[in-house]
């Protein structure tokens, strides 16, 4: 891997910055990767644009910031109109399939849509799309395990919360092997 860099978007009140602190545990703490991340976000917080960046490398990281994201994750129109365009060729893109129009079809990067909310609310509550959608970048991307994701969430999740979380998680991965699995049928 060396170094891959990652931007969480969205608004805030999705869990953007909670996606970006759960993987750079997961990547820390049981992966043996090296992460760093910094975070961005309205004065409004809940409703107003934010984002989270990591940087993901299997060597010390001796800048923090990204430079030249290789995965988005866009839960929100604003976001995705925001950092779409940074991605390079080949750049993966993953965006919220019920809340972002897509600009172009977006031939040049390894595109990919999770209907995260509906899933979350399939499950319950709409505060959990954030781990569908975790859970969805960690099937498509393979930045960081699943064993490893499921291991970082106790802390950073409510405990009566923790398997309901998981089960969320999991059916966003689940749906990201679909997902990979189509695409790899269409080429």
């Amino acid at each position: 891997m060396s170094t891959q860099e990652i931007r969480f978007s969205g608004f805030g009140g999705q869990g953007i910055i909670r996606c970006a602190l759960i993987t750079g545990k997961a990547l820390s703490l049981y992966d043996d990767k090296f992460a760093t991340m910094t975070q961005s976000f309205g004065p409004e917080a809940r409703g107003s644009a934010c984002a989270a960046q990591l940087v993901v490398s299997d060597s010390r990281i001796l800048y923090p910031y990204i430079t030249h994201p290789g995965i988005l994750m866009a839960l929100s129109q604003e976001a995705y109109d925001k950092y779409y365009g940074e991605l390079p060729d080949g750049g993966v893109l993953i965006v919220e399939n019920d809340l972002v129009k897509l600009q172009s079809e977006h031939t040049n990067l390894k595109m990919y849509r999770v209907p995260a909310t509906r899933f979350a609310e399939e499950l319950g509550n709409r505060l959990f799309t954030n781990l569908v959608a975790l859970g969805f970048l960690t099937a498509v991307t393979k930045v960081v395990t699943d064993d490893a994701m499921k291991k970082a969430l106790p802390g950073l999740v409510p405990d009566r919360f923790l398997k309901i979380n998981i089960k969320a998680f999991e059916k966003g991965y689940n749906h990201g092997l679909e997902a990979l699995s189509a695409a790899g049928a269409a080429s």
